[in-house]
């Protein structure tokens, strides 16, 4: 089988990238290399092919896909801060992109395509878990342009008959995750903070919750993905836990024995204050259990940083 990675030279897309050569699968990457880093290819995905392309380029998706037996699209503008600062960007980047991979993939005769899409779908829900039978309500363009892409998903296995599988990611975290940009998830940004003997910056009281996954679970649910019978699925990838902000620090002072307080920021538009996965539909029909626990995560985290 020849997959077709988008964004495989990301944080994510290259640990997928990485699965996929060790299963003995045929794999080509493409990115732009705005976020995404070579050196990140420098595993098991140095036998990858390398596509240097933007997903707004269609003419070189076309070429990217052409040969391929599988697409795994995890291209994307990954900021919720971000899609905030520029709706435009977002949706260019992550709603017509994501439509312009699609279409190659159907263009290229691809059997499976699967989908990085985001618990940010969900917006503040009520009752957490979100279950994916939930009405989506989300609160930033960038969950929106997910959600679109999610229903381009459903509309060309619908009209075309393009096999899909949608991934709803919940917080994934693990070693590459870049903790330098203005946007940086919460996790990289406060193993940093430890390892340098500083303070994290929590943005409200800490006692907001997510659902923290490692990164190669995540990379193994999109193996899984591209052999799930039930195409037109769409699952969580998460733990099925809610953990606090002020409970990660915790952990990290504890791995690190470091004793470094939090310093509390005002919190950011478009953040959820709670998000939680129901897990059911993934370990049903995708056989998919999370096998780190935070701690082994974080440990993970802390050792990529020497």
């Amino acid at each position: 089988m020849k997959v077709l990675v988008t964004g495989g030279a990301g944080f994510i897309g290259s640990h997928v990238a990485d699965r996929l050569v060790a299963a003995g699968r045929e794999v080509r990457v493409l990115d732009n290399f705005s976020s995404g880093r070579r050196e990140n290819l420098d595993g098991a995905a140095r036998d990858a092919e390398v596509v240097e392309a933007d997903v707004r380029d269609a003419d070189a998706l076309r070429a990217a896909a052409a040969g391929c037996d599988a697409v795994i699209h995890h291209a994307a503008l990954v900021s919720v801060p971000a899609s905030i600062a520029d709706p435009l960007a977002s949706h260019e980047i992550n709603a017509r992109g994501t439509l312009n991979v699609l279409l190659a993939a159907r263009e290229a005769g691809a059997g499976r395509f699967v989908f990085a899409s985001s618990a940010a779908i969900y917006g503040p829900a009520a009752e957490p878990p979100n279950r994916e039978d939930a009405a989506p309500a989300p609160i930033s363009p960038y969950g929106a342009d997910k959600l679109a892409g999610e229903a381009y998903c459903s509309a060309m296995w619908g009209a075309f008959g393009l096999e899909t599988v949608v991934l709803r990611y919940f917080n994934v975290f693990g070693p590459r995750q870049d903790p330098g940009s203005e946007y940086a998830a919460v996790i990289p940004r406060f193993a940093q903070a430890f390892h340098a003997r500083r303070p994290p910056t929590i943005y409200g009281d800490g006692e907001q919750s997510r659902d923290f996954v490692f990164v190669e679970d995540v990379a193994r649910a999109n193996l899984l993905a591209l052999e799930a019978p039930a195409a037109g699925l769409v699952a969580n990838i998460a733990r099925g836990e809610a953990v606090t902000l002020n409970r990660v620090v915790a952990e990290l002072r504890d791995l690190t024995g470091r004793d470094l307080d939090p310093v509390h920021e005002d919190p950011r538009p478009g953040d959820i204050r709670h998000s939680a996965a129901a897990v059911a539909v993934a370990e049903r029909d995708l056989g998919f259990r999370p096998e780190r626990s935070l701690g082994e995560g974080l440990r993970a985290v802390l050792d990529s940083l020497g």
